[in-house]
């Protein structure tokens, strides 16, 4: 594994990452907006890339980025899709691996989402982020950096 890759604008698990990534050998870059910007100081093997806070700014940095052997960790179910054969792996932040079989039915539903709502419907945001989610989270990236480094 290159390095991990998070896109980091509301990535609840950057802590986790970090802590399991350090003394391993991989690096990790998060790129966020200048919107996130934060000075806090982080290990060696952490780095941040800061871009435009444009529409999918973060996004479109990412895939110009990944290499082969990275691994990323996203909620946005387009670039995952864009990722899926350009990354070894896409990984949700609640701990699922997103893939071919997967993608498609993901993006549909959020496309039709999307349409229901600019029909005037209204639905229901994601669930809550819980500590339930992070350990699940914490368990699949544990077991995915051990396996690839």
């Amino acid at each position: 594994m290159t390095q991990v890759i998070i896109d980091g604008d509301a990535c609840p698990v950057v802590n986790s990452v970090i802590e399991l990534t350090d003394g391993t050998g991989i690096f990790v870059t998060i790129v966020r907006s200048f919107s996130h910007f934060s000075s806090v100081i982080q290990p060696d093997h952490v780095k941040f890339i800061y871009v435009d806070d444009g529409p999918d700014a973060v996004d479109y940095r990412i895939v110009k980025l990944v290499q082969p052997d990275d691994l990323v960790i996203t909620q946005d179910y387009g670039l995952a899709s864009l990722l899926l054969n350009k990354a070894k792996l896409v990984i949700h932040h609640k701990g699922f691996i997103y893939n071919p079989e997967n993608i498609n039915t993901l993006l549909e539903q959020r496309h039709a989402s999307a349409q229901f709502r600019k029909s005037g419907g209204r639905t229901k945001g994601p669930t809550a982020f819980t500590e339930d989610d992070v350990a699940k989270f914490e368990s699949v990236f544990s077991t995915l950096i051990h396996k690839y480094t």
